[in-house]
């Protein structure tokens, strides 16, 4: 049975010709039901919706009871969670407050309120935009799903749009989260005087598409360049967050975080590991961790771990030179 206060929302939606709301209620029932594997129902629901007549978008990915995703997304497993990331408590706090809400919809649903749904990531590249999608993924136990671009953007007038719209109708059918790396590929400004007429068609379809999202799917979008976004698309997001590099503080706290996973000190204090390796990004950061506990792992024990730092750092700082930086752009 469908909780109250979808029941409620139902009624009031049909009572008052509300057919944009009966159908996102009837969704947002059809998907719970598919959760509890209710999948009897929610394909009689589903046809139910049809024959109303009310607007429906996803039709062709919510028959049946095997929902097969096209070829434009993949589904994958969320590997980072929440306190496993190193975020300002400005970010900490908007991320948990989206999750309480998606987590206690129905109290929002109660009062005719709904969750928030649709966010927005920037900030320059390697600071953790993608794990904090999984993160919230994670810790809503959703599906997580994420765009391919390389199979989605087509060369024929109104094939992006098509495909994008198909996006959309399979991450409605249930409790999921949809990521988009990179969105300015697809939600520049329609403004640019450089860019095409497709690429506004696709802008124009995208915002219809997320305004029509039921908020059982949410969308998090990440970007390097928020300054290309179009001002209608970067309006959508009800959450905007900034991602930016580690400070010296920040990267203590990342080093400390990884001393503790060592069985064994360090042997520098992550306040000296973090001076030596300078301004880098959270993924340069790992990638550091990553190396010293593969050589730690290697040597068997039988070479210090404080050897083991020294020694990556210095060749941390003579891969990150300013003559090694010169013969990577050569």
């Amino acid at each position: 049975m469908a909780r109250s206060d979808l029941l409620i929302s139902l009624v009031r939606a049909g009572s008052s010709g509300d057919q944009t709301g009966l159908r996102k209620t009837t969704e947002a029932i059809i998907a719970e039901e598919k959760a509890k594997n209710h999948n009897l129902l929610a394909e009689r629901l589903t046809e139910a919706l049809r024959v109303t007549g009310a607007p429906h978008h996803g039709a062709s990915f919510l028959g049946g009871g095997h929902v097969r995703a096209p070829g434009f997304i993949v589904e994958m497993t969320p590997k980072s969670r929440l306190e496993d990331l190193v975020l300002s408590s400005t970010n900490l706090r908007a991320c948990k407050e989206l999750i309480e809400e998606q987590l206690r919809a129905s109290v929002l649903r109660a009062h005719s309120l709904e969750p928030r749904h649709r966010v927005l990531l920037s900030g320059p590249p390697g600071n953790g935009k993608t794990s904090l999608a999984e993160a919230v993924a994670e810790a809503l136990g959703t599906t997580f799903f994420v765009v391919r671009y390389e199979s989605m953007i087509g060369s024929y007038l109104g094939e992006t749009a098509s495909r994008l719209k198909r996006v959309f109708d399979h991450a409605r059918t249930a409790p999921c989260v949809l990521f988009f790396d990179e969105f300015d590929a697809v939600g520049k400004e329609r403004g640019d005087e450089h860019e095409t007429g497709e690429i506004k068609r696709v802008v124009t379809s995208l915002l219809m598409q997320m305004d029509d999202l039921p908020s059982h799917t949410v969308v998090i979008a990440a970007t390097n360049h928020g300054e290309l976004l179009d001002r209608a698309v970067w309006r959508r997001f009800q959450l905007r967050l900034t991602l930016n590099s580690p400070t010296g503080s920040d990267l203590e706290a990342y080093i400390e975080r990884f001393a503790d996973t060592i069985p064994q000190p360090l042997g520098e204090t992550p306040q000296m590991i973090a001076k030596s390796l300078g301004s880098i990004s959270y993924a340069e950061a790992a990638e550091f961790c990553g190396d010293v506990r593969r050589r730690h792992v290697l040597s068997e024990g039988e070479k210090p771990l404080k050897v083991i730092v020294t020694e990556c750092l210095a060749l941390w700082a003579e891969k990150t030179s300013p003559e090694a930086r010169k013969r990577g752009k050569s």
